[in-house]
């Protein structure tokens, strides 16, 4: 009887250790999800750039039922086709065989947006409070100044209310500050607007003073200039009276 059991546990074993067949590849089943993969992201190109299927069967010189069979995965457009369309809806070609669709990329920079947005209120917020209280303004002495109610402007220092851009101008001159003071300066963003105001002052400089900073040869004399700007002013004037020294 220990004997037929033993057997029997033998053969459960290894019933359960064998390994199922692989199932054979479906070729067709792959190349027809890849082609709606395809038509999806093509779609997405398309209604993001504004484009209609009029629009892009004549760029390719083709009718609008072969677009729309494309963007549903019945049929599927060659490399050299997909090169045009990627320039003509302004997308790289690579978009067409990614992952990740357009609108799903908007939708995020969206959500970003909004949450830039909340942190700038609060920062802002705080740093009018922190300018008026340097000044020791109080609350009420800010709105009799400004001429804006008590609880709004506690609202705006909380970051409870955005600031509209002409009541901050009022505000930041009642703490002696200017906009500059509260840009933004730390992120990517900040960056770059301070890089276009730079470009900004840059661009309004005598045309001599501009085009003797933008040449590369130059570009030790004005080293020379930035030392000479941060020198104490003691150190300046002995260099002042060597200069003369050599000159005389």
């Amino acid at each position: 009887m220990l004997k037929g059991f033993g057997a029997r546990f033998k053969k459960a074993r290894a019933d359960n250790n064998e390994q199922p067949e692989p199932k054979p590849m479906d070729f067709g089943e792959s190349y027809r999800i890849r082609g709606k993969m395809i038509g999806v992201l093509l779609r997405d190109a398309r209604e993001k750039a504004g484009r209609g299927l009029d629009d892009c069967a004549r760029l390719l010189r083709t009718t609008p039922d072969v677009i729309e069979a494309w963007e549903f995965g019945d049929a599927s457009p060659s490399l050299p086709q997909l090169e045009l369309l990627a320039y003509y809806l302004d997308v790289p070609v690579s978009h067409f065989w990614g992952m990740d669709t357009l609108q799903a990329d908007a939708d995020e920079k969206t959500s970003a947006q909004e949450e830039y947005i909340a942190l700038r209120t609060r920062m802002i917020g705080a740093l009018l409070r922190l300018a008026r209280e340097e000044r020791g303004m109080t609350l009420e002495q800010m709105a009799d100044e400004s001429g804006l109610p008590v609880d709004r402007i506690n609202a705006y220092e909380l970051g409870e209310m955005p600031l509209p851009m002409h009541e901050l101008t009022v505000l930041s001159n009642c703490v002696r500050k200017n906009i500059p003071f509260f840009l933004e300066s730390q992120s990517h963003l900040g960056e770059w607007l301070a890089l276009r105001e730079e470009w900004q002052h840059f661009t309004k400089l005598p045309d001599d003073i501009r085009k003797f900073a933008a040449n590369p040869i130059n570009l030790g004399f004005i080293e020379i200039a930035i030392m000479f700007s941060t020198m104490p002013a003691d150190k300046l004037r002995k260099v002042g009276e060597s200069v003369l020294n050599i000159s005389m």
